[in-house]
């Protein structure tokens, strides 16, 4: 067969869509464009659910001849760095992929699927093209696409394995799901009731400094808890104050990075999925070490090598120390103003709990959740508690009380 092959993959660089247009025929002369045309598309493997319900994907497709097979899996694209408060509606994106296909899409979330069996996500493409060779949708043979992944050289028998279970998926897709099981027979809960939140939110605490930390916690937590009680067919506002509380106390500064990074498994996580003697680059900006930029005046990331393992093993065990007179980070403004965040979402929830009532129920809840804006490290952390600061003001004017003291 002759084939031709445009990838659009320069914005891959900038996390951008990246689409390839791949066109088969039996012979050269057959193929006067690289580029599908509008509607001319014979088969869409997508293996990302937010390109192909973009635009310029849709008008490719055709009700009649399109067929398609769809990774449902929802990856956020770099406009979420931009914008981390957009929305991403799968339901939506599923339905406007399969009316322009004329209902013939089939969805399997192949990166889950993938990430598990194989151990990496990049197993997700070559996943997608062994589901659509056995849905029958790729003219190809099975013997030309072995040698394809053999004359690649990359992992060969790691692809095949790939190819052959993306088959297995859209043949006989309750197998993979058992083989999953058997992989995974303890997966993490995600939904959890209330107070299950709550306990496993202080065993993390406890972890992050120590139990009389997580007994702050709980105690917020419960009073908030007894006050919204006492008004009949109301929630939501103790559910808020549990999670923004929890996300402020468990800011990560350098003890915490030094202790996900060496007591929850992180290493071996590494040496079960690469072969030994990679080497370990870390890119940091330690506020103590770090230098500014003096274009824009904000700490500059520098590379570290391996022996910061060993560092971070020293560090963790010294958490103790956070907060304290004898904590070396902790007199840094930046330190100053998480632990000073706290204590004013702590005040804050408080002084709503003795004057809670139906009719401001909903409002107390607003400025419960003020917390979630704050994303990020460093100056752009600094950004997000502004942006944060100005919104509970003007939610505490509504409620008559007084502005919070800014962080130091």
């Amino acid at each position: 067969l002759a084939c031709s092959v445009l990838d659009n993959a320069g914005f891959a660089q900038k996390n951008g869509a990246v689409m390839s247009h791949i066109r088969l025929a039996r012979f050269p002369d057959q193929l006067h464009a690289v580029r599908i045309a509008v509607g001319a598309t014979d088969l869409l493997i997508a293996c990302d659910i937010v390109v192909a319900a973009s635009a310029d994907a849709l008008i490719r497709l055709d009700r009649q001849t399109t067929r398609g097979v769809v990774n449902d899996h929802l990856q956020p694209t770099s406009d979420f760095v931009r914008n981390n408060d957009m929305s991403f509606p799968s339901a939506g994106m599923r339905r406007a992929i399969d009316e322009a296909v004329g209902g013939s899409a089939e969805f399997v979330n192949a990166t889950v699927l993938a990430t598990t069996l194989m151990g990496d996500s990049i197993a997700t493409n070559l996943f997608m093209v062994g589901f659509a060779w056995q849905k029958g949708l790729l003219p190809l043979s099975l013997e030309a696409i072995e040698r394809a992944i053999e004359l690649n050289g990359v992992t060969i028998e790691t692809n095949k394995r790939t190819f052959a279970w993306g088959r297995l998926a859209a043949h006989d897709p309750a197998s993979v799901v058992a083989a999953i099981a058997s992989v995974t027979p303890n997966p993490p809960r995600v939904e959890r009731t209330f107070d299950e939140l709550v306990s496993h939110r202080s065993e993390e605490l406890t972890r992050y400094q120590d139990a009389a930390y997580a007994a702050r916690y709980r105690s917020l937590i419960q009073a908030a808890v007894t006050s919204e009680r006492a008004l009949p067919g109301q929630g939501g506002f103790a559910l808020a104050v549990a999670h923004n509380m929890y996300k402020l106390m468990a800011y990560k500064d350098e003890y915490e990075v030094a202790r996900l990074y060496t007591q929850t498994g992180f290493r071996q996580k590494l040496d079960a999925q690469f072969e030994p003697g990679y080497r370990l680059v870390f890119h940091m900006a330690p506020p103590l070490l770090a230098k500014r930029d003096p274009q824009t005046g904000e700490l500059r990331k520098q590379a570290y090598g391996p022996w910061m393992m060993r560092a971070f093993g020293a560090l963790a065990g010294l958490r103790r120390l956070r907060g304290t007179w004898a904590d070396p980070f902790g007199h840094t403004r930046e330190r100053r103003g998480e632990r000073q965040l706290i204590n004013d979402y702590e005040r804050l929830i408080r002084s709503l709990i003795t004057q809670l009532t139906p009719t401001n129920h909903a409002a107390a809840i607003e400025l419960a959740e003020t917390p979630a804006l704050i994303r990020g490290y460093g100056h752009v952390k600094d950004q997000n508690i502004a942006r944060a600061r100005l919104l509970e003001a003007k939610l505490l004017e509504s409620f008559g009380l007084p502005p919070l003291s800014k962080a130091a």
